[in-house]
């Protein structure tokens, strides 16, 4: 059947650069070989991540660290901020671990505000915040500084960020937020195969860490800084990805961050352009809009254009490129188009095009 183009929220697709680095040969993971490895993309993760703390890397989905980081931080009660389904799943797993949680609830398509979590922290029942930066079910982009500024009012508070599908495509300056914790996925922004993530963590974090005695291992946090000290991991890590994320790297600081900022905003905004043009409003509030993917209104409560999402993904589809039909409670009255990654100006005329020929068969 060929190759269908992802043009979904995520995995995005992977260019044939990295997918040769990715098969590289083997090797010994405890070797100096590895260590060489992954020292040498050290420096460009932490300039990349703006930190000058180590950068860890974990063989799981970003899920895996938003988990451990519940366990490692959590001893009192965590805040979830939630706005989204993947938010919003933070919070039962929060319950899932055995922490004490407490929702903070945003209405899907709107973002998560400092004022109100604000009001919260000043309770003093928390001992940690979780918040997704781009809310990928909702296309939601929270304003990240604004409640990153209330760490310095709680600096007992361990700030959680999820960035899986940001980190890479806006600049986050870890060290100048003054948050705890900064993660992100690699199948998204960062273009590599699904399966590992990056993290950082703030010497407050690993301090707080340090104390939790039930944190586990396969997460723990004392553990990936004790390893990244001597250029490894806790545990076996998939040697493939951190091959292909070297071979990312070499790509990204050639193209230079700015320029890969500047590239995510214009494709975001002709993403944007194009939902105008066919007649359709988007689903995040005004001015809280992600520019790593576009989530666009479908119905008349929207008081934009309605169609038929499944065919318009079937069309679409049949002309060699995949967009989302909606997730969730949202599903088929909204869908989603990603620009993030290795896209540009080109490919990105090219999926409209196609999907401009689908709206005329609907």
């Amino acid at each position: 059947m060929g190759h269908v183009k992802l043009h979904i929220p995520g995995p995005v697709e992977v260019s044939e650069k990295t997918f040769r680095a990715f098969c590289s040969p083997m090797i010994g993971h405890r070797g100096q070989g590895f260590k060489d490895l992954y020292a040498s993309i050290q420096p460009q993760l932490q300039q990349l991540l703006y930190t000058k703390q180590l950068v860890y890397l974990s063989t799981s989905s970003a899920w895996g660290v938003m988990e451990g980081a519940i366990r490692n931080l959590v001893s009192k009660k965590v805040l979830n901020c939630m706005c989204g389904a993947f938010s919003d799943k933070w919070f039962d797993v929060s319950k899932r671990c055995g922490k004490e949680a407490e929702a903070l609830q945003a209405p899907w398509g709107s973002p998560i505000r400092a004022a109100d979590v604000d009001k919260k922290l000043a309770t003093g029942q928390f001992d940690a915040l979780t918040v997704i930066h781009n809310e990928t079910s909702t296309g939601v982009m929270s304003p990240l500084a604004e409640i990153a500024a209330l760490k310095q009012k709680y600096p007992e508070v361990m700030f959680v960020v999820d960035s899986v599908s940001s980190l890479t495509g806006v600049p986050i300056k870890f060290d100048e937020l003054g948050i705890d914790v900064l993660l992100a996925g690699t199948q998204k922004a960062f273009a590599l195969p699904p399966g590992t993530a990056v993290f950082v963590c703030s010497p407050a974090a690993l301090a707080k860490a340090a104390t939790v005695k039930d944190r586990g291992y396969y997460f723990d946090f004392v553990e990936f800084q004790k390893n990244a000290e001597q250029s490894m991991t806790p545990s076996t890590p998939s040697i493939g990805h951190v091959f292909a994320l070297a071979s990312k790297l070499e790509d990204i600081f050639a193209e230079g961050l700015e320029a890969r900022y500047a590239r995510h905003r214009r494709t975001n905004q002709m993403t944007r352009d194009w939902a105008a043009r066919h007649g359709f409003t988007l689903f995040p509030d005004q001015g809280f809009e992600s520019l790593t993917l576009t989530c666009v209104n479908n119905g008349a409560k929207s008081g934009g254009r309605v169609v038929d999402v499944p065919k318009l993904q079937k069309l679409v589809k049949d002309r060699g490129f995949l967009i989302d039909g909606g997730y969730g409670k949202i599903k088929g009255t909204t869908f989603r188009v990603s620009n993030m990654g290795d896209e540009t100006d080109a490919t990105m005329a090219q999926l409209f095009a196609a999907m401009d020929t689908a709206m005329k068969q609907l």
